[in-house]
């Protein structure tokens, strides 16, 4: 029984990861909580959904081009997000409640939308039969979950060479530490952020696809995907991507641990209630300082 909770932590906090990350990438540049984050996620797994639909169930292929083209999708409507609606409230110096607002605004009107087109009922990607799991020790996991494991933990190696090691990360990196510098020594800001909310958008995409392939899909879904991103990223230290993995992982073996005696419903409780004592005790995260509790 332990093991199977830790492993189903495993799997869960890489999903928390990578949501936290596309979180953590975007606020780092825009240093406000972009909570229309959580509608990406979601309208991600449609995509992916509709595409399926549209190329056909029984395809082989159809599975592997659905995936790219809704990742696509994902970044292509972050950056419409941005370009559309917090350009013009840069562009007027508004301060970050304006943006918060705006942000619930956004996230409120798209999940209504993906109800309107889909409707509120169920749906799922998934086209095969179920089959039984695999046994490692005394837990199961199942190929779904292994996929999921696997590319969560790839695009997160990946993620962590592009900002670490190429010109376009030290670039973010840069806009990151201060716009200001980053524009005197050439380097256009507000392009720089466009691609952070493509590869932000892009990681939620990602989290919504992967998870619609072991759960089903309904409009309402990213709003707690949201909040364990945001948990994650400010347990970790908010603003640090190496944080928002740890946290992701803390949140999510914490939170299958915590059911071990008790109902699986009590999840959300201890995920919050987990965040209410790093407020208290450590409000900058495992790996934030104490600056970045003055500006949180």
């Amino acid at each position: 029984m332990l093991q199977q909770l830790l492993l189903n932590g495993i799997i869960a906090g890489s999903i928390y990861a990578l949501i936290a990350i596309g979180f953590t990438v975007i606020y780092r540049t825009v240093k406000f909580f972009h909570f229309a984050h959580g509608v990406v996620y979601t309208a991600a797994a449609y995509f992916a959904y509709s595409i399926v639909q549209c190329l056909g169930v029984g395809e082989f292929w159809s599975l592997e081009v659905a995936i790219i083209i809704a990742v696509v999708g994902a970044g292509v409507l972050g950056v419409l997000i941005d370009r559309l609606v917090y350009l013009p409230l840069r562009k007027k110096q508004a301060n970050n409640l304006i943006f918060l607002l705006a942000s619930f605004g956004v996230f409120i009107f798209l999940q209504n939308f993906i109800q309107l087109l889909y409707g509120a009922q169920i749906l799922t990607i998934r086209t095969g039969p179920v089959v039984e799991g695999h046994h490692i020790f005394s837990a199961v996991i199942t190929s779904i979950q292994i996929l999921l494991l696997v590319v969560s933990l790839g695009v997160l190696v990946l993620l962590w060479i592009f900002i670490r090691w190429t010109r376009m990360g030290k670039a973010l990196r840069a806009v990151a530490d201060d716009s200001m510098a980053a524009n005197v020594v050439g380097i256009n800001p507000e392009r720089i952020i466009m691609y952070s909310f493509l590869i932000g958008s892009m990681l939620a995409g990602v989290a919504g696809i992967l998870i619609s392939f072991e759960t089903n899909i309904e409009p309402t879904m990213g709003f707690s995907a949201l909040l364990k991103g945001v948990i994650s990223s400010i347990i970790g230290g908010i603003g640090s991507i190496p944080g928002a993995v740890l946290g992701g992982f803390f949140l999510g073996i914490a939170e299958n641990l915590g059911i071990w005696k008790i109902s699986a419903g009590w999840k959300d409780c201890i995920a919050f209630g987990i965040l209410i004592v790093f407020l208290l005790i450590r409000p900058w995260g495992i790996l934030g300082s104490k600056t970045d509790k003055e500006n949180f």
